[in-house]
């Protein structure tokens, strides 16, 4: 049987050694596996980025073996996972900080879940502070072989795994009260009204809008694609993920209005 795929996120960028030996380590354990790189640049211990870049693109991949690193707490009492998802049974792998946790519930729920911290199949000796390498890359080499979830850990329950505080947008009358989720390279600010909500609110594409952050009020227009504005104005828009989003064409969106994940934005019809 030929080895399932693997997805790898992180936040240990590309200037050291840390995505390479673990996929190194990866290469040994199981030859000629195909690896994808998701990005390898959240922000460093950014674990609620990685969470929601994590769920984003999940969805896109084919069914595999997920495996995620973006921990803060390495060598605490946290725990180290693998989850089983209740759709496609993927296979999520990382430290149990609320990383996995929103890819899991997009998946379909977690249908089964086990403590990897002591897992038979680590490396040995196992550092205190690179369990990409010696825990969580191993552990997803031999889950995408064929090894049974029970073959990694022990069973734990799937309640006792760590969320993150659940965010969503504030309706209030025609007024929405949302969140910056993401911040990308282009400076373009995701927000958490997603596109089964919006149609609840009072924003229709092709009529401007009210933006509100603090220190600032703005109108701007909601569009389609960047091109229907003018170089440096500010737009609304649904990003590829069908969540409303915040740019500025050939600009930052982030730098202009002072945005980085968890900021307020107000909405409403200009």
């Amino acid at each position: 049987m030929a080895a399932r795929p693997i997805t790898f996120l992180s936040d240990y960028g590309h200037d050291d050694e840390f995505v390479g030996v673990c996929r190194a380590v990866i290469a040994r354990i199981a030859p000629g596996t195909s690896v994808v790189d998701l990005t390898h640049g959240i922000r460093r211990h950014a674990v609620a980025d990685g969470a929601a870049v994590l769920a984003r693109a999940l969805p896109y991949t084919a069914p595999g073996v997920h495996l995620a690193v973006v921990d803060p707490g390495v060598g605490s009492e946290r725990r180290g996972v693998a989850v089983l998802t209740g759709e496609d049974d993927r296979i999520l792998v990382g430290p149990d900080n609320g990383l996995l946790s929103p890819a899991a519930e997009r998946l379909g729920g977690t249908a089964a879940a086990v403590d990897i911290s002591l897992s038979p199949l680590r490396l040995e000796p196992i550092s205190a502070t690179f369990h990409g390498r010696d825990l969580f890359a191993p552990v997803a080499a031999h889950l995408a072989l064929g090894a049974a979830l029970g073959d990694a850990g022990e069973e734990i329950e799937p309640s006792s795994l760590v969320s993150l505080p659940a965010t969503g947008p504030r309706l209030e009358g025609a007024t929405v009260v949302a969140h910056v989720v993401l911040v990308d390279r282009y400076g373009n600010a995701a927000l958490d009204l997603e596109h089964e909500r919006l149609a609840k609110t009072g924003l229709r594409l092709g009529r401007p809008v009210r933006v509100q952050v603090p220190g600032s009020v703005r109108e701007a227009p909601f569009v389609l694609t960047f091109s229907d504005a003018e170089p440096g104005e500010l737009v609304v828009y649904e990003d590829s993920y069908r969540a409303l989003a915040l740019a500025v064409n050939r600009g930052s969106a982030a730098a202009e209005l002072d945005l980085q994940p968890g900021s307020e934005v107000v909405l409403s019809p200009a």
